[in-house]
């Protein structure tokens, strides 16, 4: 499953230590968020659909020395743009063309209301987005759109929050 593979990489990044990924579904878009960790610092391993993945932990992932290519995905994006408010400094997203067209404000809006510095290209809510992590507010408020990648985002951001956070659904 493409959604729990994606969840799967993040969350086990998100820990200190080793883990094991069973399942994994090796689709265009789950490589591309499989990418993007390497470069966060998590090192990871496939052989067909298992991983071991062996991540410093997310007090430990830096911020990658390049763009960040999330393809055509638009859970990669979303998902590590709440990843990377968690890390302290700056990373940028980005995709291909047809990602680019795609609009962010609805995962850059509650970012921001946590206290992340993020800005988008274009009319500002556009990939390639900049995210600048650091010391993150809880996020207190309703989900405007209902969407998994966008509740998954502010949870993983949540992580690093100082207090606890409240999502509300309509």
């Amino acid at each position: 499953d493409k959604s729990i593979s994606h969840r799967a990489l993040i969350c086990n990044a998100l820990a200190r230590g080793e883990a094991a990924v069973t399942g994994f579904l090796p689709s265009e878009d789950c490589l591309h968020t499989l990418l993007c960790l390497q470069q966060l610092g998590v090192a990871i391993e496939r052989e067909g659909t298992s991983l071991h993945l062996v991540s410093p932990g997310r007090k430990r992932l830096r911020p990658a020395q390049g763009v960040l290519d999330c393809g055509n995905s638009g859970t990669s994006i979303r998902l590590l743009a709440g990843l990377a408010a968690s890390i302290d400094g700056e990373t940028v997203l980005d995709g291909d063309a047809s990602l680019r067209l795609r609009p962010m404000d609805r995962v850059l809006q509650p970012l921001a209301e946590m206290g992340v510095e993020v800005t988008g290209s274009g009319d500002r809510t556009r990939a390639p987005i900049t995210v600048r992590g650091g010391v993150l507010r809880p996020f207190r408020g309703r989900m405007r759109v209902p969407s998994a990648q966008v509740k998954s985002a502010i949870l993983l951001a949540a992580v690093a929050a100082v207090g606890p956070s409240r999502i509300e659904e309509i």
